[in-house]
């Protein structure tokens, strides 16, 4: 991931300096993890978006940032709270943004830097100016010198690996926390894109409202993130049933807590709506691309990443429904990251993608 450290008299002093000098990040700010990649190092950072504080007389003060704030999530006192900033893909409360960046940058740079970072930060392709400028204030605060806004379809296509600068039609569909988003690029840039607001989060969800509503079960939200990263599947199981777990919630008929088994079929039912949405999305992309680049599609197929692409049988529900060939990412869960991380080492020839301005 990233190039060899280099050995001999410059690598010596590169490990010297390392701390001291500022060294250009690529950060893939997700709605459920945050990504942090160190120019020529790779990614170094792999945290959930979670911010812990401790609230005494109105005041907000930090007590944990990423892994250790997720365990807290739904389990704490009234005097501890734990907020997710990042909500489908868009900074949804300002301040936690700032202080979780700012730690994240902190925990790749152990020691103090002489000089400020530049970043560079993907962001979805539907977040308006406000949107993006929220995020650029963000980095800027948390310590950044100079930051700038790569859109998440360019990103998450340079990170696995595909042909974006010809000119050929290439699809990319990118399921992260919060939002899926569907590209069409060539030369380079975005020829049609859209983003819904569909994504892991949305997953979650569904399995707990299905549970709720059809075994009077309640669930938390990391109970529904561990069934659909275990048992989760876009498709019915051949056998009507599939592979169980147990899982335990509060019974809504008495108020108890209760323990009780789910099959795959179930949660292949509970998902059955963002699933057909996230189809719909790639088949509405399908209709608006145009006819020569839409043949180059069909040759090529559709590339899915993100971490939402790695529920169970998901490219195969995408390929009945669209009849294309799908290809699931080889590291779909950190392809937005390390395409980020790559346009920051080639610069000079995707400067075209990065915005540093608006």
């Amino acid at each position: 991931m990233g190039r060899p450290a280099s050995t001999g008299a410059k690598g010596i002093q590169d490990m010297a300096f390392g701390g001291l000098f500022s060294t250009d990040i690529a950060i893939d700010l997700g709605t459920a993890n945050t990504l942090v990649y160190v120019k020529g190092k790779g990614i170094i950072l792999n945290e959930p978006s979670v911010v812990a504080f401790h609230v005494k007389d109105g005041k907000k003060q930090v007590l944990a940032v990423g892994e250790d704030a997720k365990l807290m999530l739904g389990r704490t006192p009234g005097s501890i709270e734990a907020i997710r900033p990042m909500r489908e893909g868009v900074i949804a409360d300002f301040d936690s943004a700032e202080e979780m960046i700012k730690h994240f940058i902190k925990k790749v740079f152990k020691r103090t830097t002489f000089s400020k970072p530049k970043v560079i930060v993907c962001v979805p392709h539907g977040a308006t100016p406000v949107e993006k400028r929220a995020i650029r204030q963000s980095v800027l605060s948390a310590g950044a010198r100079k930051a700038g806004l790569i859109a998440e379809p360019i990103a998450a296509a340079i990170g696995a690996g595909m042909p974006i600068t010809d000119p050929t039609g290439s699809m990319v569909v990118d399921i992260g926390g919060g939002t899926t988003e569907v590209a069409v690029l060539s030369l380079g840039d975005v020829v049609y894109a859209r983003s819904v607001r569909i994504g892991g989060d949305r997953m979650d969800e569904s399995i707990i409202n299905y549970l709720r509503r059809s075994h009077n079960l309640l669930i938390g939200e990391s109970t529904a993130e561990r069934v659909k990263t275990q048992i989760g599947t876009a498709r019915m199981p051949d056998d009507g049933r599939g592979a169980a777990m147990m899982v335990r919630g509060r019974d809504l008929l008495n108020g108890i807590p209760k323990e009780m088994e789910i099959t795959q079929a179930m949660v292949a039912e509970a998902l059955a709506e963002p699933v057909q949405q996230i189809c719909e999305a790639v088949m509405v992309a399908l209709e608006a691309t145009p006819p020569d680049l839409g043949a180059d599609i069909v040759d090529r197929g559709v590339m899915l990443t993100g971490g939402g692409a790695m529920l169970g049988d998901l490219d195969l529900a995408l390929r009945e429904q669209t009849g294309l060939s799908i290809t699931l990412a080889d590291q779909a869960m950190s392809c937005v990251a390390l395409g980020t991380g790559k346009a920051l080492e080639f610069e000079k020839q995707l400067r075209h993608v990065i915005d540093y301005d608006s």
